[in-house]
């Protein structure tokens, strides 16, 4: 499960961050609840970071269905900067599933799905995406998969 100092694939949205003291729990490795916010950190910048936006919101309204993670490797203490991959592997109507790694230019030490729905806050349903979002949204699946 390596991809030694390989770049990333066009189509994946790099969140590059580093580890903080307290990330770290009493076995000397990073806590497995941390991961869930490293992945939520990613998706946010995914869809709220890009500068160009200034500030837009391209998906609005959306709710976790579902997150499963599968650690791979201990992630020890580092000086160095970590970072999780974000693509898009399947598209629907109403929701699309996010796949994640969490990885260094050495190693993966966790690979992660989200399953996202789009939701209507103001009517408290389920919704469709709009064509701007399913846009957007495609924009992160491989070219293959479009």
């Amino acid at each position: 499960m390596q991809r030694k100092n390989l770049p990333p694939a066009d189509f994946r949205h790099v969140y590059e961050f580093y580890l903080r003291f307290g990330d770290i729990d009493s076995q000397g490795h990073v806590n497995n609840v941390k991961f869930l916010g490293y992945l939520e950190d990613a998706r946010l910048e995914m869809f709220h970071g890009d500068p160009v936006r200034k500030g837009e919101q391209p998906v609005r309204g959306m709710v976790i269905s579902r997150h499963e993670i599968d650690y791979k490797l201990p992630l020890l203490p580092t000086v160095y900067p970590v970072r999780v991959e974000t693509w898009v592997t399947e598209a629907r109507a109403a929701s699309f599933k996010l796949a994640y790694e969490v990885r260094d230019d050495e190693n993966v030490y966790a690979t992660a799905t989200s399953t996202l729905v789009a939701f209507d806050v103001e009517g408290n349903r389920l919704r469709r995406f709009t064509p701007e979002e399913r846009e957007f949204i495609g924009r992160y699946m491989p070219p293959a998969d479009r």
